[in-house]
């Protein structure tokens, strides 16, 4: 009779940590609807990057966006969406990356392929991010990544050289000061075009 009390235990408390997929996993990266990255980063020397990389669409806020509008920048992309655990604990350090570098041309674009336009803005007033995040519901933008460097985890998070070009990939949150010291080095190179 202990045993099945304790099993009966076991289940209740499972069931408070399951996802709303029905799964009977507790509440970790699991049935969350994202792949988890380990957060590692691969940077490409100068003559190995590839692009420019061409991806365009629009934001949750009705405005064109395209990121060749902005070379001569260093561009920070980000994959998110606001119930995915890793992109809301960076989302923070997102926003202030984009605050201080402003005025040292760098560009920030988040890419969110899951949320509507009210979920997506409601995540963008409450971690205060002052940059825009494309819509991509008919997943143009990922495909454009994928078709220029592998994007093989939400969140992951890619840095443009000046010339638009691959210079850098982290898979999974971002750590801010590795973030950060990409963005310094590509700032500090000069641009070719």
């Amino acid at each position: 009779m202990r045993v099945l009390a304790v099993a009966a235990l076991a289940v209740l408390l499972l069931a408070g940590c399951t996802p709303d997929s029905g799964s009977t996993t507790p509440d970790d990266v699991t049935g969350q609807g994202y792949q988890s990255g380990d957060g590692s980063t691969t940077t490409w020397a100068v003559g190995d990057r590839s692009g420019p990389l061409e991806l365009s669409g629009t934001d949750f806020a009705g405005t064109a966006q395209d990121v060749a509008d902005w070379r001569g920048d260093v561009v920070v992309l980000n994959t998110w969406y606001a119930n995915c655990p890793p992109c809301r604990a960076e989302a923070p350090d997102l926003a202030a990356l984009s605050t201080d570098y402003a005025a040292d041309g760098v560009r920030l674009l988040g890419i969110n392929r899951t949320d509507d336009a009210g979920t997506a803005q409601a995540f963008e007033r409450q971690f205060e991010v002052p940059y825009p995040s494309l819509a991509d519901t008919d997943g143009a933008a990922i495909a454009a990544l994928q078709g220029t460097v592998p994007v093989n985890a939400v969140p992951t998070t890619v840095v443009l050289d000046r010339d638009g070009l691959v210079a850098g990939r982290i898979l999974g949150l971002a750590d801010p000061s590795t973030l950060r010291s990409m963005v310094d080095e590509l700032l500090a190179e000069t641009p070719s075009s």
